[in-house]
C-alpha cells in the first residue's frame, strides 16, 4: 500500500516516513504544496498525509483541488492550528480525518491503518478469508493458525491483493503499490513476488490467477 506524506518539516516528515515504513507501507515524501498537487494529478496513492502549512500552495488548496478532480483518495490532515474553524474547513473540503500537532507517531500509524481499512471496506484490522487470518495491526498472516513467513514486499503484495479481492490488478498497479519514488520495481520483479506468494499461499484456498494481458486476480475459497 502506498502513502504520500506532504510535510515541509524535514525531521517530522522523516519520522512519519520511518514509522509507516516499519509497518510495511511504501512511503513517498514531499515538502511543497505545488509539487504535491502535480504528483497527485498523475500518481495514485492509498492515503495522503497532508500538512496544512505548506510552501508554494496551502494544504487546504491541495485538498480542494484533489476533490475537485473527483479523486476520493483518503486524506489525513495534519495541522498545528488549534482553531476549530481550520478543522471544520478541512473536513468540509473532503478530509477524511485530521490530527493536531504535536502527536504521537503510534496514533498517526493507527489512523492511517484505519483509513486503509476504510478503503478496502474492512472495519476490523483482522481479515478472515477461508483458513487465512490477516491482521494489519499485528502485521501477521496465518493459515490454519500457522504463521506465514513473508518478507516486506510479499506481505505488502498480500495486503494489496486482499484489499482488492476478486478484482484484476495490473503489474503496473502492483509496482506502484509496493514502491516509492526512490524504488523501481520491474515487471519481472512483480512476477517473482507473485510467484513466491503463490507458493506460500498453498493450502489457504486463496488462488492468484494470471489474467493474460491484464494482470493478476486473487480469488477466495
Amino acid at each position: 500500500m502506498r502513502i504520500l506524506v506532504v510535510e515541509d518539516n524535514v525531521a517530522l516528515a522523516d519520522g512519519i516516513s520511518t514509522a509507516l515504513g516499519h509497518i510495511g507501507l511504501a512511503v513517498d515524501v514531499l515538502g511543497d504544496g505545488v509539487e504535491a498537487d502535480e504528483v497527485l494529478r498523475t500518481q495514485a496513492f492509498d492515503v495522503v498525509v497532508l500538512d496544512l502549512n505548506l510552501p508554494g500552495c496551502d494544504g487546504l488548496e491541495v485538498l480542494k483541488k484533489l476533490r475537485a478532480r473527483g479523486d476520493d483518495t483518503q486524506v489525513l490532515v495534519l495541522t498545528a492550528r488549534d482553531q476549530i474553524e481550520d478543522r471544520v474547513t478541512g473536513l468540509n473540503l473532503g478530509a477524511d480525518d485530521y490530527l493536531t500537532k504535536p502527536f504521537e507517531l503510534v496514533e498517526l500509524e493507527a489512523r492511517v491503518r484505519a483509513l486503509l481499512r476504510r478503503t478496502s471496506g474492512n472495519k476490523s484490522p483482522a481479515i478472515s478469508v477461508g483458513p487465512m487470518v490477516f491482521d494489519s495491526v499485528a502485521r501477521t498472516a496465518r493459515v490454519n493458525d500457522v504463521p506465514l513467513e513473508l518478507p516486506k514486499r510479499e506481505y505488502g503484495l498480500l495486503e494489496l491483493f486482499l484489499s482488492r479481492l476478486g478484482k484484476v490488478i495490473s503489474k503496473e498497479q502492483i509496482a506502484d503499490g509496493l514502491a516509492n519514488f526512490d524504488d523501481e520495481i520491474t515487471p519481472n520483479a512483480v512476477e517473482i513476488y507473485v510467484s513466491r506468494l503463490r507458493k506460500k499461499l498453498q493450502g489457504s484456498g486463496l488462488v492468484i490467477k494470471t489474467v493474460r494481458g491484464l494482470g493478476y486476480l486473487m480469488e477466495k475459497p
